[in-house]
């Protein structure tokens, strides 16, 4: 049965006003393996999404070089926070619920809700719920945003993009709500980052850090990934998560927050500028790094493109949570990538030098054969 989780003390550690997360608590299961385990599972057929990966707890010296990020990047994560909250506002007005994709897109709805309370003092409701991919988006948790927000507009929010494969499940859950409920949804998915020219709703489509790509659930309200698993999800359910309360000291989630949140009150002209000629001259998705995605795939001989991860957020992925085989960098002395250069070394994983690609850095999946 679901409960909605809306309190602070309930599930998760983000301020109670800045986020509800429509989940089902599964913090007293457990679902994770040894990340060489979990990829033997899933490259022989078992969804991602049945299972988690154990949680990387960064080292000290990690955690220095996530702090300097933060400091370094803070103003471009608020700048780009701005340009997609008054592209948002614009469009869509008071009239908005934020709907952000947990986990990597919460963080990243907490700050545009935040901009445009600070902005406009307009307080929007922002949700966090579960797509996953080959999976859809959960429903019931649509269901629970459009009967209590019948007269508003859903707007759909994650962190960046790589090959658009989330944007591409959104558009096919929007057609599949239509055929089956008569509703239209607006599957335009709203990122910071759009290396891949997946959206038309972005901060900048260059390749940046955003530092919260560096972590996991210590900087996205110590939330798990989401899970769908039909021995614990129902039909009536939300898809799941569990709550990292046993990680509460090392929580930084709404310390990234503030601090981003600070830089706001100096980036607003610039940000509404941004916007505003991103808005007359809108670019359209064209999914131009799927063409990259399989040039990799030919020349390193992956046998599947879901192997090859690209972009600085999807890489530091693989390397927390999958087995890589290389990375993929355009400039290994760029500052984006200290963060993947430090796991890179922790995990003995080789490093190429790779400049002809329009993303900063690239992940390569180790086939399970390979590393028995």
């Amino acid at each position: 049965m679901n409960k909605v989780i809306d309190k602070k003390s309930q599930f998760g550690s983000y301020h109670e006003n800045d986020v509800i997360f429509l989940l089902k608590d599964l913090s007293s299961y457990e679902l994770e393996g040894t990340t060489e385990n979990r990829e033997k599972n899933i490259q022989s057929g078992q969804h991602y999404s049945e299972t988690l990966p154990i949680e990387y707890q960064p080292p000290a010296h990690y955690m220095q070089v996530f702090r300097k990020t933060l400091e370094e990047y803070k103003r471009m994560v608020a700048l780009c926070s701005g340009i997609v909250a008054e592209q948002i506002f614009h469009q869509k007005g008071k009239n908005t619920v934020l709907v952000s994709l947990a986990r990597a897109g919460t963080p990243i709805g907490v700050l545009i809700k935040r901009y445009i309370l600070s902005k406009y003092q307009v307080d929007l409701p922002h949700y966090s719920i579960s797509i996953i991919r080959d999976k859809g988006i959960d429903e019931n948790a649509i269901h629970h945003i459009l009967n209590n927000h019948p007269e508003k507009q859903i707007q759909f929010i994650d962190g960046w993009t790589g090959k658009g494969a989330i944007s591409i499940e959104l558009t096919k859950a929007c057609k599949v709500y239509k055929e089956k409920y008569g509703i239209v949804l607006d599957d335009t998915l709203a990122v910071l980052a759009d290396p891949g020219q997946c959206t038309s709703l972005y901060g900048t489509r260059e390749d940046f850090l955003i530092p919260s790509a560096c972590l996991n659930s210590t900087v996205s309200g110590l939330v798990s990934r989401t899970v769908l698993n039909d021995q614990l999800i129902g039909p009536k359910d939300f898809h799941g998560a569990k709550y990292y309360e046993n990680l509460i000291d090392t929580d930084v989630s709404n310390e990234y927050i503030d601090i981003v949140s600070k830089e706001f009150p100096a980036i607003q002209k610039e940000a509404f500028e941004e916007s505003e000629r991103l808005l007359k001259n809108q670019n359209e998705a064209a999914f131009k790094g799927m063409d990259e995605v399989v040039r990799m795939a030919k020349e390193f001989d992956v046998d599947s493109t879901h192997f090859i991860k690209p972009g600085v957020g999807e890489t530091t992925r693989v390397l927390l949570r999958r087995v890589p085989w290389k990375i993929l960098m355009k400039d290994p002395d760029s500052p984006y990538v200290r963060h993947i250069s430090l796991l890179a070394k922790e995990r003995n994983v080789e490093v190429v030098h790779y400049p002809n690609m329009s993303y900063t850095c690239c992940g390569l999946i180790k086939k399970v054969s390979d590393s028995q």
